[in-house]
């Protein structure tokens, strides 16, 4: 694998019309919601081109950070014409009694071959804020043809854990909601979660 620097320039709009959808939404979130501050990335890894396997590979990072979380990475990855890749994850800040969330896109020629979303629980109990299971069972159940197994190490999840192959736009679009539904209910709670030092002595 070889990279090189290249002047910054949006992938976006040259990816599956699912990621830039989901990409769009994790943004427009992220500022209404959230009191953001740059997160310095290496000059270099903002956007890198490069060749994975003869293949064309161009990665974009945006990062930032806020009180509660120390980062924020929203990464979006195309290698040749025929995979794209959105990855996103929260990280917070050890002193709030936060989970983490994130979420994955994959997407090939023949439409997104991998999607999954969670608020993963990281506390040592493994159990969610009880707020946030609250928010969570309030949500509208969807339905969806293929659900994912999870690997062995899948007991990083939470039983909210969405993981699936969509069949066709409307999964698709059914799979943004929410998502953007788990973001929402993360961002909001986030906003109203007091610091509490004593978990970092």
């Amino acid at each position: 694998m070889r990279f090189a620097m290249t002047s910054n320039t949006s992938i976006r709009s040259e990816q599956h019309v699912t990621i830039g959808q989901l990409a769009d939404r994790i943004d427009a979130i992220w500022q209404r919601t959230l009191d953001l501050s740059p997160y310095v990335l290496p000059e270099d890894l903002d956007y890198v081109e490069g060749k994975m396997e003869s293949e064309k590979l161009i990665i974009e990072n945006k990062c930032y950070q806020t009180p509660q979380f120390r980062k924020l990475h929203l990464e979006l990855a195309k290698i040749g014409n025929g995979l794209d890749i959105l990855h996103c994850v929260m990280f917070p800040r050890p002193e709030y009694a936060l989970p983490m969330f994130g979420t994955d896109l994959v997407a090939g020629r023949k439409g997104v071959s991998m999607a999954i979303t969670d608020l993963s629980p990281i506390s040592g109990d493994r159990i969610l804020p009880a707020g946030y299971v609250t928010a969570l069972e309030q949500l509208p159940e969807l339905e969806f043809e293929q659900v994912r197994r999870f690997p062995m190490w899948g007991d990083i999840f939470s039983p909210f854990c969405l993981f699936i192959h969509p069949e066709g736009l409307t999964e698709e679009e059914h799979f943004i909601d929410r998502g953007a539904d788990y973001l929402e209910i993360h961002c909001s709670h986030a906003a109203l979660t007091q610091a509490t030092p004593e978990r970092t002595s």
